[in-house]
């Protein structure tokens, strides 16, 4: 038997074309025949894993060719013939295979296949169903130009290829919207009033809340010329609710069964009034007002359970009229219950009041008019296989659940603290806008909806710091989505989710052909209901789309309304809402508004307080006014191909606080720029000043200048060091033009071997206590020997020194940072970087001749040159404990940088008495310039977290060795070097610096960077160690956990102790026998 299994991984992109996909498979499948001759057996065990437990032997794929031989056989002058797969008996070997066969021999079906899966799975009409969708695609992709079935070009991407079978796809053409006989006057309520009455999300979540989000109101006033009859007006509208049972319905939930009923209140059975028909007077403006406020905001004017949804209230001028009659001062409202009524049914109120009111009568016939009810059964009992189909594509692989990153200033616990306080802004487009977007909708026959929707997502595409996988809820006001439906009053509402992926490099009108193709789908299949949308995905339990909305609006205003001979103008009024009045469904949503009489767009940004402040709901929209200004400006300029990346959220006066904060170019009076040649220059300053303190051992500048020269004789005579105790090594180092590297007496031995080899360092400066530490083959030198070699103290030409050539621009010293591929970096730093940076410090007034550094760090750490010229950036907790401790006389400067930037590049002066919950790490120093870009390296705006470039006299010159690391930690802007520095940061509004966490997994403890990787690399260096992963716990102290059969703790720590500086050396060593893994 040669027969191999083989697992086929194969990673696809939506985007790639069929062709690319079919070059891709190809590629794949050569690839892995190279190796079939590898037991499957060998390939589970080598992931540890059994046949038992691997799901890629459940799907399973086969193609067989027929060849002339197997053709016939013959046994015993006896032929047998071959049977076909459709012949073989169904014996599921796997839950789920295909199998082609592709038979040369056959005159008409060479390429055949089939589907053979588990019972235990799929029931036979499941499989049936999948192999159409399978021979529908194959349709698509191969089909010939005569063929009825819709082609696919080969080039074009695969995801466009639709597994809705036709029939599903007009599925909707095919319902018949009847009057149900069997129906009388009580049904299910329909989806929308379902959704609307018992989903939390709309339905009031606080108790204590008096206000009503359903109340639907229109006013009226009749026009000065006429009049308007109240004994007609009421008996037109009683016609109106004898024909719309909608008007006259009630809802209430069902006991047993739990669900919403409907049913329609019989006129002939009932002797209350079926609607509200009230009169009231106003004699001032304040009065108008509040009874207005009332009708729109009054929760408790609708009652439900009774069937009274509908109201019609007149409030006259002064008096109410003897004549009945409404004058032009008088007021008419009618006012809805949103539950069984929405924007589209007003047309249809509107017109049958103007006919009752004029004929006196509304004929209709009630045994064959459709019904509210009638469609909401109709409704329950439609196919959507095809809908369903499209939803459940439309939201594959999306991440319902999570949330988009907007600018919150707060986040919930949990949906029980959902408040529904909300505040909104609105703001007109202005004419030059509004006539910008519309004309260019118009010539470019784009729908001005489609126009806006491609707007927002760019909005919320640079609002949520680059997200491109955008999901959102897109309400449908009119889903009416046949005919018959449009002259029914009720509610015809949807909310279906809209889901943009879009590419940051796209430019505009890509984007808007992705809206407008996105839209259009959504928008064919909205008749699904959201409910069964959500029902798609039980695992969820929040749906984060529902939290972000959209939606347009086009309406016509002043227009005037016929009822008999009279004109009914709309009227409308502004009065102040309370604060906590104002209700917001969602968390953030965005509407828009055509004027189509003045072509004028406008647009409210409703928020919910529970996560933003109203400052915070101001800036968002100016950011929205900035993106609406670039985008106008390019369509002037004709510029619309540009990227949409490169549109800006940055406010203008945000602009100039950043270019203000860059202007840091500063000219220093010393022109020295080698760190020996600024020693000696200290040293002519104050030959006689106290420079270096150890126990009860000190030394003068001119001491220490005799002792460095010492030992740099030594080095240039001796060692012929040349140009490429610790202070006194150093500047001997230097003064000579060597490059110095600092390592610790407390690495391990193995360890700083590593490190010399790596440098190529051609000399090792040591004393009696770290001789040891070196083998035989390092060129070690016991300094020592320089200060009692009283010879070579006597014959010190200093001349000798000064002839040596040493720039600005030579490298002053290497030293190690820690790095991401197990080993260190080794990092070069200039002479001008280390002496613009003391300057720089100098100059902002944080390190000046009167400060005494106290060193406590090792040297062989990048942060050793910080705690000789500063701490790290302080936390709170040390800031409360100075405060707390009650000094006083003291200036704390928090100082930030990186050893790429050469020690510091910002600073900030810390208020001692400050409660802010975090200490900005600050601004620039002088000679430095910062900025925050996003991950496609564009500004970001105030507040938005982004990554921090520094650029600035102290940038390094690159890593020893490692050109690639260099090239992809220095970037260039403005013609200018700067640091990918991996931090990530916030500006405020006063253009200080927020640190933010680590980009990368580098973490920091006890004022050490350590990377996490290097010390789990470290311990899989042990051969039975399988797995581990290395964790900061509680900000303290370091836990390794490992996964293997090996149980002796204190040799794992043996082992990193010889191998890891002690600040890397895990506090704790948890041993498994396996990691603990999530479903994924």
């Amino acid at each position: 038997m040669f027969v191999s299994t083989l697992p086929y991984r194969v990673e696809l992109d939506p985007q790639w074309s069929f062709d690319d996909l079919v070059k891709y498979v190809q590629e794949k499948c050569l690839s892995i025949l190279e190796h079939s001759h590898y037991p499957l057996q060998h390939i589970l065990g080598d992931n540890r894993s059994s046949q038992s437990n691997v799901s890629f032997l459940e799907t399973m794929f086969d193609f067989i060719s027929v060849s002339k031989d197997m053709g016939h056989l013959s046994l015993s002058n006896t032929n047998l013939e071959q049977v076909s797969l459709e012949q073989l008996a169904e014996m599921a070997k796997f839950d789920f295979s295909l199998t082609f066969e592709y038979n040369p021999l056959s005159d008409n079906k060479r390429l055949s296949c089939r589907f053979v899966c588990s019972h235990d799975l799929f029931e036979k009409s499941t499989i049936s169903k999948i192999a159409q969708r399978f021979q529908y695609m194959f349709e698509q992709v191969f089909q010939t130009q005569s063929s009825n079935t819709s082609m696919t070009d080969m080039s074009s991407s695969i995801n466009k290829v639709c597994l809705i079978l036709p029939e599903e796809a007009e599925e909707m053409e095919l319902v018949v919207f009847h009057r149900l006989k069997n129906i009388v006057n009580e049904a299910p309520a329909s989806f929308a009033q379902d959704r609307l009455c018992l989903n939390k999300r709309i339905h009031f979540i606080s108790n204590k809340s008096e206000v009503s989000f359903y109340n639907m109101l229109f006013l009226y006033r009749v026009h000065l010329h006429n009049t308007l009859s109240v004994q007609h007006l009421r008996h037109a509208l009683e016609l109106i609710v004898k024909k719309h049972q909608s008007l006259r319905t009630s809802l209430i939930s069902h006991t047993e069964t739990a669900r919403l009923l409907q049913r329609i209140i019989d006129m002939n059975n009932n002797k209350r009034q079926l609607f509200t028909f009230i009169e009231s007077i106003y004699s001032t403006q304040e009065k108008l007002n509040d009874i207005i406020h009332d009708e729109k905001r009054n929760r408790h004017l609708f009652d439900l359970a009774q069937g009274l949804v509908f109201r019609c209230h007149i409030i006259y001028y002064k008096q109410i009229s003897s004549n009945h009659f409404l004058s032009h001062k008088d007021i008419l409202i009618f006012n809805f219950h949103h539950a069984l009524f929405d924007f589209s049914s007003m047309q249809v109120f509107l017109h049958d009041l103007n006919r009752a009111y004029t004929t006196g009568q509304l004929l209709y016939d009630d045994n064959t008019t459709l019904r509210y009810l009638d469609y909401a059964v109709i409704e329950q009992q439609m196919s959507m296989t095809g809908a369903s189909m499209f939803w459940l594509d439309a939201l594959r692989g999306c991440k319902l659940d999570q949330p988009l990153s907007l600018p919150c200033d707060r986040y919930r616990l949990s949906n029980e603290h959902q408040t529904s306080r909300g505040t909104s802004i609105s703001f007109d487009f202005g004419q030059h806008l509004s006539h910008g977007f519309v004309t260019h909708a118009s010539s470019n026959n784009i729908s001005l909806e489609h126009l806006t929707f491609a707007i927002y997502f760019i909005f919320l595409f640079k609002l949520t710091n680059g997200q491109t996988d955008l999901c959102i809820s897109m309400t449908i006001n009119n889903n009416r989505y046949r005919d018959e439906l449009k002259a029914i009053i009720g509610l015809f509402e949807n909310v279906i989710p809209l889901r943009c992926q879009l590419d940051p490099h796209w430019c505009y009108h890509q984007l808007l052909e992705h809206v407008r193709e996105i839209t259009t789908k959504s928008m064919k299949y909205s008749y699904f209901p959201l409910q069964h949308i959500l029902d798609q995905h039980p695992q969820i339990k929040k749906h984060a789309f529902l939290d972000i909305s959209l939606e347009f609006m086009s309406y016509e205003n002043n227009n005037t309304v016929m009822i008999g001979d009279s004109q009914l103008l709309p009227a409308s009024f502004s009065f102040d809402i309370n604060e906590d009045e104002i209700l917001s469904a969602s968390d953030f949503s965005l509407s828009i508004y055509h004027d189509m009489n003045m072509n004028q767009l406008s647009c409210t940004i409703n928020v919910s307080l529970d996560l933003f402040n109203r400052e915070t709901v101001e800036k968002i929209s100016q950011q929205f006014h900035i993106i609406l200004n670039q985008l106008s400006q390019s369509i002037i300029d004709n510029q619309m191909n540009k990227p949409i990346y490169e549109l800006s959220l940055v406010l203008s006066d945000e602009s100039y606080l950043m270019q203000s904060l860059n202007n840091t170019q500063t000219s220093f009076s010393s022109p020295l720029t080698c760190i020996h040649h600024e020693f000696v220059h200290q040293v002519m300053k104050h030959p006689q000043k106290l420079a270096v303190e150890l126990d009860e051992q000190s030394l003068t500048y001119c001491e220490l200048l005799y002792y460095v020269q010492v030992l740099s004789l030594t080095l240039l005579n001796e060692y012929h060091i040349a140009p490429g105790e610790i202070v006194i090594g150093i500047m001997g180092i230097e003064m000579v033009g060597g490059v110095y590297c600092p390592l610790s007496s407390r690495d391990p031995q193995h360890r700083l071997n590593a490190l010399i080899e790596q440098t190529q360092s051609r000399l090792v400066l040591v004393h009696w206590l770290t001789k040891s530490k070196f083998n035989n083959k390092i060129v070690a030198f016991d300094t020592h020997l320089t200060w009692i070699n009283n010879d070579k103290i006597n014959d010190i030409d200093v001349d000798q020194l000064s002839n040596i050539t040493i720039t600005h621009n030579d490298i002053a010293y290497i030293i190690f940072t820690s790095g991401s591929t197990g080993t260190p970096k080794v990092l070069k730093v200039r002479h001008k970087n280390f002496t613009g940076n003391i300057n720089s410090l100098v100059a902002s007034n944080t390190f000046n001749r009167n400060d005494t550094v106290v060193q406590m760090a090792r040297c062989s750490f990048d942060n050793h040159l910080q705690e000789i010229l500063g701490s790290e950036p302080i936390s709170v907790k040390l800031r409360n404990l100075i405060a707390n401790i009650g000094i006083s006389h003291c200036t704390v400067w928090n100082i930030y940088g990186s050893t790429e930037l050469t020690v510091a590049s910002t600073y900030h002066l810390v208020d001692i008495k400050s409660k802010n919950i975090s200490i900005p790490v600050g601004k620039s120093l002088p000679n430095y310039r910062s900025f925050v870009l996003n991950k496609l390296f564009q500004t970001t705006p105030i507040s938005q977290k982004g990554e921090l470039f520094i650029g600035g006299i102290g940038v390094f010159a690159g890593y020893l060795g490692r050109d690639d690391l260099t090239a992809k930690a220095l970037i260039e802007i403005d013609g200018e070097v700067f640091y990918r520095i991996g931090d990530l940061v916030t500006m405020d509004n006063n253009g200080l610096l927020h640190y933010q966490g680590r980009k990368d997994h580098q973490i920091k403890l006890h004022g050490q960077r350590i990377e996490l990787g290097e010390i789990e690399r470290c311990l899989l260096n042990i051969t039975s160690i399988s797995a581990c992963v290395v964790m900061k716990w509680n900000d303290d102290y370091l836990v390794a956990y490992v996964q293997s059969s090996y149980k002796n703790e204190e040799q794992l720590r043996q082992h990193c102790q010889s191998h890891l500086p002690p600040h890397m050396i895990p506090s704790i060593f948890i041993i498994l026998e396996k990691l603990p893994l999530n479903p994924n």
